[in-house]
């Protein structure tokens, strides 16, 4: 056998095997189930996994822009005409959020946590100072007072509304941002404390919350099953709620935003439970982004997660008492806000029912600046791009025995709006693209080998073919060469050289008379004369 002949079958021998081996493993998935199970195993929260301690201290920095709506026509307002506002900011925060009193329970399948937050102003991403900049807004205290006694009697009422004339107590108030933000004494508060102590004398919308946590909450690490990775068991000891007027509404789904199961697909909805929303959330798949450099899935609340309950049945329980239901893209809160007449809503109306844009001019929603979205990255679950935005609105209605109401028209009037965001660091991206690049090579390794199986393939046709035109070329020369040899013995024994000069038997012969046979050579002879 040739060397070239052992090439052959050698390359058609690995060729078989590699295609072989590849073709079974790709259809028995093993190294995809391989990986699976180890982004499962690695992807709990124990102290021995990998994304336990960004889960404790997260990396990526959380800033909170706030904007707030500036009303600059009061006046036309309260005879009875359409708000106009307009939005100021944003005024950033960085966000610190780092998991204290971290304690595994019932044997490391569970995990008890506080999250306080500390808020830090960052003046080079804000528009202006927020101790110094003023706003015109609604006085939510004065509201709240309203809505508390539109029970009681009309009497009591407008005596109640001559004290707080007296006193300077105007529906609306002006302020500074900080003061709006962060707290002030405010004088209706301050009286209302006089008498009932238990009643806090300063006002604000993020008053007591700079440094404090939203509740005691207990999560699943995933040791169990992988899909309960994150996810919320218990929310200040509760497995769900009691504010709302269904079993559903009360649920406490998904987890707090934070992490995610990994291998997520796009036909899931993922849940998170947002405390200041007092309600859980879903969130379908949008469309694939890329945010530097990794693929990640877009995940945003549909338009059915605030709809009407005409529309969509399931969010009844979300009116309270049962029956009292607002517009769809609005949900009233106040069951969970001590009263008050708070309604939340995504920023400038976004997705909510025209009507409620159309109430106050300087409203323009999109989908760019608007949007609640979490751009996750599906293998691992991580989110890699997030922006949380959600409006405060107040429940402006006449009130009777509160003169200065009697001419306005109901209306849900903006007061601010926050978008929380977060984008993965660099340097916890540069280990997400290296990470992910091992999972990819890995997983498609029998690729690869049936990659290299058809490569060798080729290679064997190749050799194939060369090798029999190999053979058919030296069967050509070996046949030329048996002619030639053929061809050159049959002219050595068909031809006799001869000689242009006569010699001497020649001369003798053409003397002698001709006989037959005489005629051995093609030499010209003369012919005998008859």
């Amino acid at each position: 056998m040739t060397r070239r002949s052992c090439a052959i079958y050698a390359t058609g021998i690995v060729c078989a095997h590699l295609l072989i081996v590849g073709i079974a493993l790709v259809v028995a998935q093993v190294f995809q189930t391989m990986i699976h199970s180890r982004l499962k195993q690695e992807l709990t929260l124990t102290e021995k996994s990998r994304v336990f301690e960004s889960w404790k201290n997260p990396p990526p920095p959380v800033y909170m822009e706030y904007y707030f709506f500036n009303i600059t026509n009061p006046e036309v307002f309260l005879a009875g005409g359409k708000a106009s506002v307009k939005q100021i900011g944003p005024y950033t925060y960085r966000e610190y959020r780092p998991r204290e009193n971290v304690t595994f329970v019932e044997n490391g399948t569970k995990v008890y946590a506080l999250n306080p937050k500390t808020f830090v102003f960052v003046p080079e991403k804000s528009a202006g100072d927020p101790k110094v900049d003023i706003v015109r807004t609604i006085n939510i205290p004065l509201v709240a007072v309203m809505n508390e006694l539109n029970s009681y009697s009309f009497f009591l009422r407008s005596m109640v509304s001559l004290y707080l004339s007296g006193i300077g107590v105007d529906l609306f108030m002006t302020r500074t941002v900080d003061e709006i933000l962060w707290g002030f004494k405010d004088p209706l508060m301050t009286k209302i404390h006089s008498m009932k102590p238990e009643v806090d004398e300063y006002f604000g919308l993020m008053w007591k919350k700079n440094g404090t946590h939203e509740g005691e909450f207990v999560f699943h690490t995933g040791e169990q099953n992988y899909l309960d990775y994150g996810k919320i068991d218990t929310w200040n000891g509760l497995r769900k709620m009691s504010w709302w007027s269904s079993n559903q509404s009360n649920m406490i789904n998904g987890t707090d935003g934070a992490v995610f199961h990994p291998l997520i697909n796009r036909n899931e909805l993922l849940y998170i439970f947002a405390a200041d929303l007092c309600r859980s959330i879903h969130l379908a798949y949008v469309k694939d982004v890329e945010v530097k450099g990794i693929q990640a899935y877009r995940f945003a609340p549909p338009n059915d997660v605030l709809m009407n309950p005409k529309d969509n049945p399931t969010n009844a329980g979300f009116c309270v008492p049962a029956g009292d239901c607002l517009g769809t893209g609005v949900l009233k809160v106040s069951v969970c806000r001590d009263g008050a007449p708070i309604v939340v809503s995504f920023p400038h109306f976004y997705q909510a029912d025209p009507a409620y844009i159309n109430a106050v001019d300087g409203l323009n929603p999109n989908e760019e600046e608007h949007e609640t979205y979490l751009d996750l990255q599906p293998t691992t679950g991580v989110p890699i791009r997030a922006c949380k935005r959600a409006q405060l609105n107040v429940i402006l209605k006449r009130v009777p025995g509160f003169p200065k109401t009697k001419h306005i028209n109901e209306t849900i009037f903006p007061i601010m709006f926050v978008n929380e965001t977060a984008t993965i660091d660099d340097e916890s991206a540069v280990q997400m693209r290296q990470l992910l690049l091992i999972v990819t090579v890995v997983s498609n390794f029998p690729l690869l080998i049936v990659g290299m199986g058809i490569i060798l393939l080729l290679v064997l046709v190749v050799l194939f073919c060369r090798n029999r035109q190999k053979k058919n070329e030296v069967k050509r020369i070996d046949f030329n060469e048996a002619f030639h040899s053929f061809a050159t013995a049959k002219d050595d024994t068909a031809y006799t050289p001869v000689s242009d000069k006569p010699d001497d038997s020649t001369e003798k012969a053409a003397n002698q008379p001709t006989k037959n046979g005489s005629y051995i050579a093609m030499s010209p002879v003369e012919a005998q004369k008859c």
